[in-house]
């Protein structure tokens, strides 16, 4: 018998073991019950999944002279773009998805200018939204510029769009009827999907890379959808002076310990709630998270992996208390 593989995540389905990966109660379904319950019902089903799998597909597509299609989250630009670059040979556009999200003010080309600033080679940068159905048209006319043949493999972090930018391409210039299975969550897609969507050109979806720092990792179902941006963010600015601070949720502690009086301005989701403490001393308030310091350099980002951004526009000093296990940098001003 031929194996049969879920239309949503990629999965070989089997009818064997309700508690594997890829169980679906008649292998004449097209999907699995994980994902026909996740788009059905809103269930999510986590499947933990470590980045060796990953890497592995990625050195597979290493392999092919294939053209690659990075999609990247511009709220959350990963640290690591160049080290993911540099896994493969391959030609590669820079997708930088979500810009639905930032506030209109923001100009694609000064985005566009700090990916080129850091020196990493793509055949091509592009802003998109897919939410928005916004550039598509000059992301596929790039796309059939570049290609190298029919194939054209959809890399990229969890959570970044790139189910979405299949779907969305699907739905604009294809009568391929099949549509990849979404989630705010990570690791929905579990193996690779192929999806022809003209007979020049076949997407293969691959498994986001899970960004272990990401504090998406580390909260319920219901914190992850309020974290997760549905509209542009309106940036929320906070004049600081020294020992005074902010607490997002019961998230993130930054206290501002040393420096001049500062401005902090957050792009993070508007349903995430912001406290300001006029005294860091006279509270306690997540305290007890792992401490990090900073020395802050004029005009840098706070980065909270899975979170957002933070703008600090002069130099001082902050503690940052957040759970051990989520990634914290800091960086060159974005915006």
């Amino acid at each position: 018998m031929n194996e049969k593989h879920c239309q949503g995540c990629g999965i070989l389905l089997q009818d064997q073991n309700v508690l594997q990966e890829g169980y679906t109660t008649s292998l004449d379904n097209d999907l699995c019950q994980r994902c026909f319950r996740m788009r059905n019902y809103g269930e999510y089903q986590v499947v933990v999944k470590s980045n060796e799998e990953y890497l592995k597909i990625l050195e597979t597509v290493s392999k092919t002279n294939d053209l690659v299609v990075y999609v990247t989250d511009l709220l959350n630009l990963e640290k690591n773009i160049e080290e993911i670059r540099n896994m493969m040979s391959n030609k590669m556009i820079l997708v930088l998805n979500k810009i639905d999200v930032l506030p209109k003010s923001v100009k694609e080309t000064k985005l566009i200018q700090y990916l080129e600033s850091k020196d990493i080679h793509f055949e091509d940068v592009i802003v998109i939204s897919v939410n928005k159905n916004y550039n598509i048209d000059t992301l596929l006319k790039k796309i059939k510029y570049h290609q190298t043949s029919k194939n054209v493999y959809v890399v990229g972090h969890t959570n970044a769009g790139k189910s979405s930018l299949i779907n969305q391409l699907i739905h604009n210039y294809s009568d391929n009827n099949q549509e990849l299975t979404m989630s705010p969550l990570p690791s929905t897609t579990l193996n690779m999907v192929h999806i022809d969507i003209n007979e020049h050109l076949t997407l293969i979806d691959t498994p986001g890379l899970v960004d272990v720092g990401s504090i998406l990792n580390h909260v319920d179902e219901k914190m992850v959808k309020k974290i997760s941006p549905k509209k542009e963010i309106k940036p929320r600015t906070y004049q600081l002076r020294k020992n005074q601070s902010l607490v997002i949720e019961d998230l993130v502690r930054i206290d501002y310990v040393e420096g001049e009086k500062n401005s902090f301005t957050l792009f993070i989701s508007n349903d995430l709630r912001v406290k300001r403490f006029l005294n860091i001393i006279q509270h306690d308030d997540l305290k007890d998270k792992n401490k990090i310091t900073y020395q802050v350099k004029y005009d840098e980002d706070l980065v909270i992996s899975g979170l957002g951004f933070i703008k600090i526009v002069n130099k001082g000093v902050i503690d940052l208390y957040i759970d051990k296990d989520v990634e914290s940098f800091m960086r060159k001003s974005l915006i």
